[in-house]
């Protein structure tokens, strides 16, 4: 034998498409291209070759020798061979049509599946991934003939077209995403084929089965098989359009594949149940008046001692100023505004992992500040010294208020003579992110720090402040508009949070614990991003807000620009944006398990308990009819 060098490819096969070879050295033109012998004698035309004949070298059954006798004759023509050591320009034939050998038995593709397969015309373009219908190809050999194979695969091909043809005849705008095109059922039936091979021993049961399962099932059947495929399809496609919009930069549209009602539906799958909610810092009952008044107590001995929330020191706050000099403090804070991080042994420079602070670069041991402030501030997180300042409420039975559409809402905080406190609170409607109302809070305490940089409040906000007027909200939504107004203390916007609530009410927003024991609510309806995307090191590191719109929706949000801090309404409507993301995830999840929605209402697929007993009893019956299908048939031969 040989290695083919393409010195043959000017030539017709002998056989053309009866060609049996996978790797033939002959040429196989189309109908309708220019012999290569002509465009060969075109090229070679200035050199001078002697003529050889080459003739026929395989041997053929006597039932072929009929058939192609006319093929010969004409494909016995001279072919010129250089005189010189050179190589022939001639044009190189397109390949044959594709032709599969399986089992150890070639089989050409018939002229009506390549006609359906292959476009013809001059602006023809060769269609994606098309195949015709004909068993894959397969790296090991099965104990079954060829032709059953082909047989068993026409027969599912039949029941697909079948079912998918019943289905699009009355498809509605919902099920025509269900409907597949005639190289899908293809597909379809090929993929199924294959996957009966996985198990050679037993592939004729398996592949006969399915085809009874098919035969016998009806379109409502079908439609919900179709349904749970393409709701696999649309979570694979979400996935890839998801990773590719992460890799161009690009932010994410959400879509969840429901409307708005449907979304508000199906929004309880991602409440956190309230006896869940106090490991992670939620007041779930009102403390008792014996807390507070140990509280009470305990800051009286104090004497107003506290920790700095910022350098750590210990300092001494005179809530209500301090009478000889009207002093709120005593001492000045140095410290760091940005948060520690560690950096890499590579980038180092030392070789060594280091951890510094991301406001100045500094080393996190060497450095005792890059910033300073006038006053040492605190901060509070025992209960029932919150509850001493103002005893926690919970969200009343709003009669008033049908609707229990979810509510957003996300404040800033600012230190005070008592500690960290409520300075501006805002609420929007979710999904739409419509706002509800956006208002400064006049804290209990003399102001320390308003905490600017990032609560985006400033003195002058809340010294020029107009009082809020609940009778024409309207105009105080948008700083674009108006100034923000501001309501007269911690329990005013309390209670105007309760105006736009009732207990069912679900309450959305990331680190609701912070916002929620600053206003002194205990609300039993809440979906936390911080919960919905919980840190890969478990408790206590959680998420930032900022990080999660990054990584999850390719956004940027609380971008720290000079004069502005926090905008409390982007971040409202930012955890929105991430409850509809997982809403979207939740959703696909179940469609993969079966779920449907029809008019708003979600249908559970069947119990496993249920649905086993179901399967035994179609399985017996599918054996039944596959017993009659052979006698029918004849018994295929496995031999």
């Amino acid at each position: 034998m040989f290695t083919p060098k393409g010195f043959f490819s000017g030539i017709v096969c002998p056989y053309r498409e009866k060609c049996l070879l996978p790797g033939c050295i002959f040429a196989h033109s189309p109908p309708g291209l220019v012999s290569s012998s002509k465009a060969v004698t075109a090229t070679s035309s200035k050199k001078e070759y002697d003529v050889t004949v080459i003739h026929e070298a395989e041997k053929t059954s006597q039932s072929d020798e009929a058939s192609i006798s006319k093929e010969r004759i004409e494909a016995t023509k001279p072919v010129v061979r250089p005189k010189e050591r050179a190589f022939i320009s001639a044009t190189v034939s397109p390949p044959p049509i594709r032709r599969k050998a399986l089992n150890g038995n070639s089989m050409p593709v018939s002229k009506e599946a390549s006609a359906a397969v292959v476009p013809t015309g001059p602006k023809a373009k060769q269609p994606v991934n098309q195949e015709a219908l004909h068993p894959r190809t397969l790296a090991f050999l099965l104990p079954v003939k060829f032709t059953t194979r082909v047989q068993l695969l026409g027969l599912v091909y039949a029941q697909l077209l079948r079912l998918n043809s019943e289905l699009a005849k009355d498809a509605n705008d919902e099920e025509e995403k269900l409907v597949l095109t005639d190289q899908q059922i293809i597909t379809f039936a090929l993929d199924i084929e294959e996957g009966a091979t996985i198990t050679p021993s037993i592939y004729g049961n398996v592949l006969k089965n399915r085809l009874m399962s098919y035969k016998k099932m009806a379109v409502p059947a079908w439609k919900e098989e179709r349904a749970k495929e393409f709701a696999k399809e649309k979570a694979k496609e979400a996935v890839k359009t998801e990773q590719v919009a992460k890799a161009a930069g690009v932010p994410i549209v959400i879509e969840t594949g429901l409307t708005e009602n449907e979304e508000l539906n199906l929004l309880h799958k991602l409440l956190t149940p309230i006896e869940h909610l106090t490991p992670h810092g939620y007041v779930t009952s009102i403390p008792p008046a014996s807390d507070i008044k140990d509280a009470k107590k305990g800051l009286q001995t104090a004497g107003g001692w506290e920790s700095c929330d910022r350098c750590k020191s210990r300092f001494q706050v005179f809530p209500g100023r301090r009478e000889e000099d009207g002093a709120l403090t005593v001492g000045t804070c140095t410290y760091h505004f940005g948060k520690p991080y560690w950096i890499d042994r590579a980038t180092s420079g030392s070789g060594k992992r280091e951890k510094k602070y991301r406001c100045c670069g500094e080393g996190y041991s060497d450095s005792a500040g890059c910033t300073k402030a006038e006053t040492h501030v605190f901060k509070v997180s025992e209960v029932k010294r919150l509850a001493a300042l103002l005893n926690f409420e919970k969200t009343p039975i709003n009669m008033e208020k049908i609707s229990d559409r979810p509510v957003c809402i996300d404040g800033e905080m600012g230190y005070t003579a008592y500690g960290l406190e409520l300075v501006r609170i805002t609420a929007t409607s979710w999904p739409t992110g419509k706002p509800l109302f956006d208002v400064l809070v006049r804290p209990f305490g003399e102001i320390l720090d308003l905490n600017s940089r990032y609560s985006g409040v400033w003195p002058a906000d809340i010294a020029n402040a107009l009082p809020y007027d609940p009778s024409s909200p309207e105009p105080h939504l948008d700083l674009t508009t108006a100034p923000l107004r501001i309501v007269a203390s911690p329990a005013s916007a309390r209670t105007l949070l309760f105006t736009h609530l009732t207990p069912l009410t679900p309450l959305i927003g990331h680190g609701l614990e912070n916002d929620l024991n600053a206003i002194r609510v205990i609300h039993p309806t809440i979906i936390d991003t911080a919960l919905l995307y919980p840190h890969r090191a478990g408790l206590p590191y959680r998420n930032g807000l900022k990080a999660l719109m990054q990584t999850h929706l390719n956004r940027d949000i609380q971008v720290v620009v000079e004069g502005k801090g926090h905008d409390s309404k982007e971040d409202a409507n930012a955890a929105g944006e991430l409850v509809r993301l997982k809403l979207a995830r939740v959703w696909m999840e179940m469609q993969v398990k079966g779920w449907t929605v029809e008019f708003g209402v979600f249908n559970a697929p069947l119990p496993e308990g249920e649905a086993t007993v179901i399967r035994e009893r179609e399985r017996k019956r599918e054996r039944e009819e596959v017993e009659r299908e052979d006698e029918r048939l004849g018994g295929l031969n496995y031999g």
